[in-house]
């Protein structure tokens, strides 16, 4: 069951699919839309439908549609030559002129429009023939009510005027007329008058006559010109000559000035030289001064300090020296001390060696029968100090050294009897 629901659920879905793509595709088909830029209008069934910014279906067969431009249009218009406009004083010139025209977003305008112009408003060049004789019609009938002055002079008026003629005749078709200009407007040339022609012949005496006036003045003004220069150029030239006689003088003075100028300079820098060439050599004899007084001060110093650390060392020395000797004397009174005191008990002595000889026999039995290691060591012989007088005396830096040895008081140590053998 759920399988032929979604079966048929799928089947709906491809012919939803399929009928809206038939209705997009016909849509895109039959619905024309309009823009900013084109409008259209749709004849056929249901009468005239003017379509601006919106959109409408048009049917094959049944509807047509003229598209109208809806753009603003340039069309140029250049009359010159043979085809110059001639103006009020029988002149003929030549202009160069642009109209803007454009089709209003109304309506009727687009009506009117599509009737009489139908598709040449996608073309300017089929617009620009068919609207060409009504705006040189407006050109040339401004241009017959001035002259060729007033049209120079005044051609903001004549561009009003121009747009005036040519707005009335414009809007028959549906165009609206934005703006005109004028990008050139200049005589023609003599070649193109036609001395036949009566506007041409009254144009060309007037012409010939008011060249020949200005050239009659033009020649009388340079001559005048020429007399005016050339008195102009001999009072200049006797000016000048005025001026440079004037700048030689000038000239002169100021090298008188600046030579003497230069040797007033001049001698002042030998003399500011010979003053710093002075200064320099006192400074620089001072300058040794100083040198010389400040070397003598560091030798002097020098020496003082040599001096008195040579008194210091003697003076240590002499210290050190009179201490060794008081250690020394001490030494003596000390050693001197230690024999009295042993002459003293020398006879005691020998008692007490008779009483022990029999122990010390044992005891020397018992010491040889022990290892070399373990026997008693032999005291060593002490060196008497009368011995020492007889030496010869040493030097102050081992008497320095040998006097910490003896700063400490002497301690006398009986001596061990020797075991008897």
């Amino acid at each position: 069951m759920s399988v032929a629901i979604l079966g048929s659920l799928i089947i709906w879905l491809i012919v939803a699919v399929i009928v809206i793509a038939i209705v997009v595709y016909l849509v895109n088909w039959l619905y024309y839309r309009s823009s900013k830029e084109v409008s259209f209008v749709r004849t056929g069934l249901f009468g005239e439908k003017v379509v601006i910014n919106a959109g409408a279906f048009v049917l094959p067969f049944i509807h047509e549609i003229t598209p109208v431009n809806m753009n603003v249009l340039r069309m140029q218009v250049v009359r010159n030559r043979e085809n110059a406009l001639i103006t009020k004083d029988r002149m003929r010139v030549d202009i160069e002129s642009e109209f803007y025209v454009r089709v209003p977003p109304t309506r009727e305008a687009v009506t009117i429009a599509a009737a009489t112009l139908g598709r040449r408003t996608m073309n300017i060049a089929e617009l620009d023939a068919l609207l060409s004789g009504k705006l040189v019609s407006a050109l040339r009938s401004v241009a017959s009510e001035m002259t060729m002055v007033e049209m120079h002079e005044r051609r903001g008026d004549y561009v009003a005027r121009v747009k005036d003629s040519a707005l009335d005749s414009l809007k028959q078709n549906g165009l609206e007329l934005e703006s005109v200009a004028i990008t050139d407007l200049d005589q023609t040339d003599l070649e193109f008058f036609n001395p036949s022609n009566r506007f041409d012949a009254e144009g060309l005496t007037k012409l010939i006559e008011d060249i020949e006036a200005r050239r009659k003045l033009r020649n009388d003004i340079e001559q005048d010109s020429m007399i005016l220069i050339r008195t102009r150029n001999l009072e200049a030239e006797k000016q000048a000559l005025e001026i440079d006689r004037e700048s030689e003088t000038a000239r002169l003075n100021q090298e008188r000035d600046i030579e003497i100028r230069r040797a007033v300079q001049r001698a002042e820098l030998a003399r500011e030289r010979s003053l710093r060439d002075t200064e320099a050599e006192q400074a620089q004899i001072s300058g040794r001064e100083e040198v010389e007084k400040t070397r003598i001060a560091h030798e002097r110093a020098l020496a003082e300090a040599r001096i008195a650390s040579e008194r210091d060392v003697r003076e240590r020395e002499i210290d050190r020296a009179r201490q060794i000797d008081e250690a020394e004397i001490a030494a003596r009174e000390m050693v001197e001390r230690a024999r009295i005191a042993r002459s003293e008990f020398s006879p005691r002595r020998g008692s007490r060696a008779r009483k022990t000889t029999s122990g010390v026999r044992s005891n020397a039995r018992a010491t040889s029968s022990k290892p070399k290691s373990l026997r008693a060591k032999k005291p060593r012989k002490r060196v008497s100090r009368r011995r020492s007088r007889s030496l010869p005396r040493a030097s102050p830096r081992k008497r320095r050294l040998g006097a910490s040895k003896l700063s400490a008081p002497a301690t006398w140590s009986r001596p061990r009897s020797r075991p008897a053998r």
